[in-house]
């Protein structure tokens, strides 16, 4: 029988840490709740928003360059910049899915975008990782981030994992799914890869 965690309220966001990439940003972690306050997230300086979540599409769209016509929906920009990953919550992603994830979250830290028009939104704010609920997904990719690029404060994935629960503010009651094991699986194997091109 699968263990069922309790529903426990939680922030919808949460400062996780700062110092981080090279314009030394804060890192926060929501659910969709707090993914989609746009206000909330122009209030804390949040300018870049990665989604780990399958199946959930939040449209920030609100620049039209698009319309909307029969067959096709409208496409556009929004006010902050957004990376996808597309994780699911459990068994089921390749192997390197949470690596290419790590990929995805330090390269939007580093990107510089040209000045054309078709790149609005070119300011270097503070990053937003979240997922449906904000307890998993983006809980095991923002650890293991932290441990990769923090060792000196993180020493150990554990260590990450066990900071990011408490900032949080995760529930001892569901640390056992905060995050899943696969996804500290997924986590562990993608340290051990990053350690080996590393060296490369």
């Amino acid at each position: 029988m699968n263990r069922q965690a309790p529903v426990i309220d939680r922030p919808a966001i949460s400062f996780i840490d700062n110092n981080l990439g090279p314009d030394k940003v804060s890192m926060y972690i929501s659910g969709t709740e707090g993914a989609r306050d746009v206000a909330k997230l122009k209030e804390l300086g949040i300018t870049t928003v990665v989604n780990c979540a399958l199946n959930l599409d939040i449209n920030y769209a609100d620049t039209i360059t698009h319309a909307a016509e029969q067959g096709k929906v409208a496409a556009g920009s929004g006010p902050v910049k957004t990376y996808k990953v597309g994780l699911i919550d459990g068994p089921g992603n390749p192997t390197d899915m949470l690596l290419g994830a790590y990929f995805i979250l330090e390269s939007a830290l580093d990107q510089t975008l040209p000045e054309r028009a078709s790149y609005p939104n070119r300011d270097r704010g503070n990053i937003l990782v979240h997922c449906r609920g904000g307890r998993s997904r983006s809980v095991a990719l923002v650890a293991l981030f932290l441990h990769l690029q923090k060792p000196e404060q993180y020493p150990t994935l554990a260590d990450a994992i066990a900071h990011v629960r408490e900032t949080r503010e995760l529930h001892p009651d569901e640390w056992f799914e905060t995050p899943k094991q696969p996804l500290i699986d997924a986590a562990e194997h993608a340290v051990r890869a990053l350690r080996v091109l590393r060296q490369a």
